[in-house]
């Protein structure tokens, strides 16, 4: 992607303008997808891409993101199903998914994880479907025909600094939360743990820059944003936490090492 995407670069118009035109890129980033295997099931975090990105009309050319703003590289047996394979999780395993936000690299993997529960937020669908969802990016004409999902119900009330949550375990130990900012109804999750594990989807999109403060250049308002910011910095200062954003490469090396979130 850009580097204005990443790292938000001046103020209004600007920022979109940075974002599409910004002469700097990034090198290639991971899109990291997460399985918590617990007693009550597999719950899988977000479905990564699609390899279908590389067929020619997947992405809309006249939208002037996917002209200008950013590149994807993904192969087959990068696809979640693949992957979860590997990992000896097959479909009847996954009991729960939640999708942090339906932008295509946290939605394209969908078809492979069929007749699963899915959670999502209900103001994020209704913003990601039809003409007005495609506008601002997502690609609603490419989820699967079946697919319905179940809307995310903040039930659970307050998770530390979160005035409300949602539990996905009798347990009460793995919760969504909302994380608005990268897009209006954006969520994370929990796993509650020692260290808790925070699955961050797009808060930021590395850890530095959230220690940072920094906003991206997608978020529609930046205030928001640094709001969600503050309250993940909260969390981390409550209690041990590791903090897994999808598109950061050391966040695969911090889970494996448990490395917490110091400020």
């Amino acid at each position: 992607m850009r580097s204005a995407q990443r790292e938000s670069k001046g103020k209004g118009i600007a920022r979109t303008t940075n974002m599409l035109f910004d002469e700097e890129w990034t090198g290639w980033l991971p899109i990291y997808a997460w399985a918590i295997e617990h007693a009550e099931g597999v719950i899988v975090v977000d479905t990564g891409d699609t390899s279908r990105v590389h067929e020619k009309g997947y992405f809309p050319g006249w939208h002037p993101f996917y002209r200008r703003a950013a590149m994807f590289s993904l192969h087959p047996d990068e696809e979640i199903g693949p992957q979860l394979k590997e990992l000896g999780i097959g479909p009847r395993d996954v009991s729960q998914v939640v999708i942090t936000h339906l932008h295509t690299d946290h939605a394209g993997g969908l078809a492979h994880l069929t007749n699963t529960k899915c959670w999502v937020s209900e103001q994020e669908y209704k913003r990601a479907s039809g003409m007005g969802g495609r506008i601002q990016g997502y690609l609603p004409h490419r989820w699967p025909k079946w697919w319905r999902p179940s809307f995310i119900r903040f039930d659970n009330g307050p998770f530390g600094p979160f005035e409300k949550s949602m539990s996905l375990t009798k347990q009460g130990d793995v919760l969504i939360v909302p994380t608005p900012g990268h897009t209006p109804h954006h969520v994370s999750v929990v796993v509650c743990g020692s260290p808790s594990l925070f699955l961050a989807g797009d808060t930021s999109y590395n850890q530095q820059l959230l220690v940072d403060g920094k906003v991206d250049g997608v978020s529609p308002n930046p205030n928001v944003t640094r709001q969600t910011i503050a309250r993940i910095t909260a969390l981390a200062k409550e209690r041990d936490l590791v903090y897994l954003p999808s598109h950061d490469p050391e966040s695969q090396n911090r889970l494996v090492n448990r490395s917490v979130l110091k400020f």
